[in-house]
């Protein structure tokens, strides 16, 4: 019997989680089965559980593979000196991470968002998932105070208020952009730049 490549693998699995993705961003977590699955990514039962066992776990893998991208987009930027400003930052880092649109082709809208709200409400009762996302959480949120405590070290950012109280509301001005994406229209992330922008111009004088 001829020995599958490793390459072979990793595609057979990134195939498999791009049609879960796509069906659970579609139809929910509650709503979609295993041969929702099986009949989006073309494959067989056998082929599938050879990697997944169930729902769970390819919800997982989805999961851990978004909170990954989101990190190392924020560590990379911490390694900056200075780090670039929170406007930049956080503009950047949704284009790379809604742009890596996995399993949509060119022209389709992302489906990042809706899939990241569904798996919001998904933690609420599922604990497993919910630990996952904890971890995560708590990962991305160091690389995020690593960012502020540079800001502060530059003297870009008053340095009385501290770095993780800082770092938690721009995680949330992500957050609630990723959420107005999913709930109502397609808002360029241009529209959160500017908007932090203008935010962060509160109490410097208009030029002359």
């Amino acid at each position: 019997m001829a020995r599958v490549s490793q390459e072979h693998l990793d595609a057979r699995r990134r195939q498999i989680i791009d049609g879960a993705a796509r069906c659970f961003a579609r139809n929910g977590f509650h709503a979609t089965s295993m041969q929702d699955v099986l009949k989006e990514v073309g494959l067989s039962a056998g082929a599938v559980y050879r990697y997944f066992r169930g729902k769970e776990e390819l919800i997982a893998a989805i999961v851990g593979e978004v909170l990954e991208w989101i990190q190392v987009t924020f560590e990379a930027a911490a390694e900056e000196t200075p780090p670039p400003p929170p406007d930049e930052l956080i503009g950047r880092a949704l284009t790379q991470v809604l742009g890596r649109r996995p399993g949509v082709g060119e022209g389709e809208a992302s489906y990042l968002p809706r899939l990241i709200v569904q798996v919001w409400a998904e933690t609420l009762r599922n604990e497993e998932l919910a630990e996952v996302i904890r971890q995560g959480y708590a990962k991305v949120r160091a690389a995020w105070v690593k960012i502020v405590e540079g800001y502060q070290a530059a003297g870009m950012m008053r340095g009385d208020v501290p770095a993780d109280h800082v770092a938690r509301m721009m995680i949330a001005a992500a957050q609630g952009f990723v959420a107005q994406l999913a709930l109502f229209d397609e808002v360029p992330v241009d529209a959160l730049r500017d908007g932090l922008r203008g935010l962060m111009s509160m109490g410097v004088s208009k030029p002359a």
